[in-house]
């Protein structure tokens, strides 16, 4: 009876020591997540994330599923620990909640600063008489200052709008834009909004410009910013034939971008997230061609 107990607890530690085996094996396997385009591979972090990449920026379309839970979302950004963060379709109160996980889980401090287009109870919760706001959010691991915030003339089926801040990147100053424009199939309502956009955007000759435009890279409605800037992923251009893009959507098309003016991409990358129907974008800068200037 001896032998036979002693074979069992052999046998049970054996399979113990098999079973943490493949549970080790399958998280290096979730972990990994595919090519990055680009030199910077080995700058990606993980848990123990406790200070931020200096020179990278990311975009992403929180929403849609809306009501996902804040630390799964700051467990995919603080994976990339980007420098500045431009969101959209962002509740105040998810913001908040992300900052919060970023900072106390991984050791990430942000600022923010919001660019709220609408209150809305049933998107963001809150009382019918105090509804969350909604719209556009950056967050900076420096401070940010000189704050624009503008609700575009027509947002067409809904509010829509741009913010921008004047931050850091790599230590060198930039600034920075975040704008969400028109939903699909108002073509000329986003054509507008460049136009506004791209006004501003001239002023400066270095500048990061952030968001979903809801437009694929040949829309005659990007005309304006093409003009300025060039996006991150070199071979996604106005002329560019289909696939030539990365999709960013689930739908797979192209509609988040990083637009540059004034910079240069060192590489990016497209990562698709199921807390989103819009994946993430990053991407590394060189901000050592970054021109003087405003």
């Amino acid at each position: 009876m001896g032998v036979h107990v002693e074979e069992a607890i052999v046998f049970t530690r054996r399979m113990r020591l098999l079973a943490g085996g493949l549970i080790l094996a399958c998280l290096v396997l979730v972990g990994s997540s595919g090519p990055i385009d680009g030199p910077f591979a080995s700058s990606l972090r993980g848990e123990a994330a406790a200070d931020v990449v200096p020179n990278r920026v990311l975009t992403w379309n929180i929403c849609n599923p809306c009501g996902e839970n804040s630390a799964d979302r700051a467990a995919e950004i603080a994976t990339y620990a980007p420098q500045v963060i431009g969101m959209q379709e962002a509740c105040v109160r998810d913001v908040e909640r992300v900052q919060d996980y970023l900072a106390s889980r991984y050791g990430l401090v942000y600022h923010v600063e919001y660019g709220t287009v609408l209150r809305k109870w049933g998107r963001c919760g809150g009382l019918p008489w105090r509804p969350g706001a909604y719209g556009q959010a950056v967050l900076s691991a420096a401070p940010m200052t000189d704050l624009v915030h503008r609700e575009y003339p027509d947002g067409g089926s809904e509010d829509r709008g741009y913010m921008a801040v004047t931050t850091t990147v790599a230590g060198q100053p930039v600034r920075v834009f975040n704008t969400h424009l028109a939903q699909r199939r108002q073509e000329a309502v986003r054509a507008d909004q460049t136009g506004v956009l791209a006004a501003e955007i001239e002023r400066y000759d270095r500048a990061i410009v952030l968001g979903d435009f809801n437009a694929v890279a040949d829309a005659p409605e990007l005309t304006a910013i093409w003009k300025l800037a060039t996006d991150v992923d070199p071979r996604c251009r106005p002329s560019s034939t289909y696939g030539d893009c990365k999709p960013t959507t689930d739908w797979q098309s192209k509609f988040d971008y990083i637009f540059l003016r004034g910079i240069s991409p060192l590489g990016h990358r497209v990562q698709p997230t199921r807390y989103s129907d819009h994946h993430m974008l990053y991407s590394d800068l060189d901000m050592s061609t970054a021109r003087d200037g405003r």
